[in-house]
């Protein structure tokens, strides 16, 4: 089994709800105020702050303020951990479908014989 990686429940926790995945995607581009990055979601302000509080506790994005002014930043070597877990998980489900199609690959050998 696994061993069960706290951080990786909280990036895959982030990653789980499509509000903050969109804002991801908007921080992919740059850095954005915390306004910038509310009004495409038509969520009221302290929603979008509760959004960013969990990105940024994923350690997924930054933020600065600067007077009222708040910043946020994608981190995105943050996503370094989810990214190698999925890499381990299809090297073993390759793994067990290369030994499937060498099983069914040899029954149908032995069925044409």
């Amino acid at each position: 089994m696994a061993k069960h990686d706290p951080d990786l429940s909280l990036l895959f926790h982030a990653l789980s709800d499509p509000t903050r995945r969109s804002i991801l995607t908007r921080l992919a581009e740059g850095p954005a105020r915390v306004t910038e990055l509310a009004d495409p979601t038509g969520l009221r302000l302290p929603t979008v702050m509760r959004h960013l509080s969990v990105l940024e506790e994923a350690g997924l994005i930054a933020t600065a303020k600067d007077g009222r002014v708040r910043t946020c930043a994608l981190v995105p070597e943050a996503l370094t951990p989810v990214r190698t877990w999925l890499d381990d998980q299809r090297a073993i489900w390759e793994a067990r479908l290369d030994r499937l199609e060498d099983y069914v690959t040899k029954l149908m050998k032995e069925r044409s014989q």
